[in-house]
C-alpha cells in the first residue's frame, strides 16, 4: 500500500470516527453531568495517549520539556481539555444534537478572525464572506427555521456551543507556539488539565459510583474523541503528499454525523439542519477562494 492511500484511509478513519461524537456526547450525557463526562473521559484520553507514547518510544520526552513548555501545557490545559470540553458538553446537553454539532464547526472561522489580533495577519474578503455565510446558516440552525422570530431552542445552548468555537480557537493560535512532538504535547497538556478538572468537579458535584452506560460512553469519547481521532488524522497528514486533499475529507463529517444522530438518537433531522449546515459549509469553503 503507497503512502498516499495510506493517508486516505487514517483521514476516513478519522472522519468517520469524528461523525460518531456528538451522538456518543448525548447517550453519554443520559448518564452523566458535563464534569462528570469531562473527567472520567480525560482519564480514557490521558491512558491512551500514554500508551501510545510507550509504544512509540517517546515518553522520556514527556520528562524533557522545558520549563517554558511546562508553562505552555499549563494554559493550553486549561483552555482545552477543561474549559473547551466543559462548554461544548454543556452545549450539547442543552441542545439537540443535530443543532450544538454543526455550531460547532464554526470555530474555524472564528479562527480565522483572531489570528488578525493574536498572529497579526491580515483579514482578507473571503473571510468577511465566509463570516456572513457561516453565520446565516448558525441562525437557520439555531431557530429551526423560524429566522423572523428569532426564537432560539435554548438561547444559553446556542452561546455555549459558539462560545466553545472561541476557546477551540484560541488554544488552536497558542498551539502554534508549541515546537513539541504533537502527541507528547497533548499527553502533557491532558496531565495538567486534570487538577483543573478534577477541582471543578469536587467543587460542583457530589461524589457517587458511576454508572456502567455513563463509564462506557466515557470510554469512547475519550479513546476516540479526544485521542485516537487525533493520532489518525496527524498520521494522514504527515503521510500525505496533497494535503488539501486529506483536508476536504472533514467536509464529510458533520453529514455523516447527521446519519448517526437519525438512527441513534432518534431526533428527526429538520430541513433547517441540512440548509444551515450547506451554509456553515459553504462559509468554510469561501475562505478558500483565491
Amino acid at each position: 500500500m503507497n503512502q498516499q492511500r495510506k493517508a486516505l484511509l487514517f483521514g476516513l478513519a478519522a472522519v468517520l470516527l469524528w461523525s460518531t461524537v456528538a451522538t456518543a456526547f448525548k447517550l453519554s450525557l443520559r448518564h452523566f453531568t458535563p464534569i462528570e463526562l469531562l473527567l472520567y473521559s480525560g482519564v480514557f484520553s490521558t491512558a491512551l495517549l500514554g500508551m501510545i507514547l510507550l509504544y512509540q518510544g517517546k515518553i522520556r520526552l514527556v520528562f524533557q520539556c522545558s520549563r517554558q513548555e511546562y508553562l505552555l501545557s499549563i494554559f493550553l490545559g486549561f483552555l482545552s481539555p477543561f474549559l473547551y470540553y466543559l462548554i461544548l458538553f454543556k452545549a450539547y446537553e442543552l441542545l439537540p444534537a443535530q443543532q450544538a454539532q454543526p455550531l460547532n464547526y464554526t470555530w474555524a472561522i472564528v479562527l480565522s478572525l483572531l489570528a488578525v489580533p493574536l498572529l497579526k495577519q491580515q483579514i482578507r474578503w473571503q473571510q468577511w464572506l465566509a463570516l456572513v455565510v457561516s453565520y446565516c446558516g448558525v441562525v437557520i440552525i439555531s431557530t429551526e427555521g423560524n429566522i423572523l422570530s428569532l426564537k432560539f431552542t435554548s438561547p444559553l445552548g446556542v452561546t455555549l456551543a459558539l462560545l466553545s468555537t472561541v476557546v477551540w480557537a484560541l488554544y488552536w493560535i497558542y498551539n502554534t507556539r508549541d515546537q513539541r512532538d504533537p502527541v507528547v504535547a497533548l499527553f502533557v497538556n491532558f496531565l495538567f488539565s486534570f487538577p483543573f478538572v478534577l477541582g471543578y468537579y469536587l467543587l460542583t458535584s457530589d461524589l457517587r459510583r458511576p454508572p456502567l452506560e455513563g463509564l462506557m460512553g466515557a470510554a469512547y469519547v475519550g479513546t476516540f474523541e479526544m485521542g485516537a481521532c487525533f493520532v489518525l488524522w496527524l498520521m494522514a497528514m504527515k503521510l500525505t503528499d496533497n494535503t488539501a486533499r486529506i483536508s476536504n475529507l472533514i467536509f464529510l463529517s458533520p453529514f455523516l454525523s447527521l446519519i448517526f444522530i437519525y438512527f441513534l438518537l432518534g431526533e428527526q433531522i429538520l430541513a433547517a439542519t441540512f440548509i444551515g449546515l450547506a451554509l456553515i459549509i459553504a462559509g468554510l469553503l469561501c475562505q478558500r477562494l483565491r
